[in-house]
């Protein structure tokens, strides 16, 4: 059995992780350009990057917070689509896993 107390407090770390993660991003995203032309491009390509890299962040934010929200309701565990269990190995490897595996795969496949 799941110890909700340890799943909680490594999901509580993990969003901080990630929410600071974005904070940097997000600073990064508002320092002005350089005066520089050719850096300009440069520095272009890389918000280009980060901006990438801050909605991967932002799903994976909702993904933990939702996960977070399912260990206080007492739902954590149960497939939010089909209400099976998710399956402790799969929470171990991702302990935002809202769906088990069979319904991840058959929404992966449409």
């Amino acid at each position: 059995m799941t110890d909700l107390k340890s799943v909680k407090s490594g999901l509580e770390t993990r969003l901080a992780e990630l929410e600071a993660r974005a904070g940097r991003i997000e600073a990064d995203l508002a320092e002005p350009l350089s005066a520089d032309f050719e850096e300009q491009a440069t520095e272009r390509e890389d918000d280009d990057a980060l901006e990438g890299q801050e909605v991967l962040l932002g799903r994976e934010i909702v993904a933990v917070k939702a996960a977070l929200a399912r260990v206080e309701d007492g739902s954590y565990g149960e497939c939010t689509r089909c209400g099976e269990d998710v399956g402790e190995k799969r929470l171990e490897a991702h302990p935002e896993a809202a769906l088990c595996i069979a319904c991840a795969r058959e929404l992966e496949n449409h």
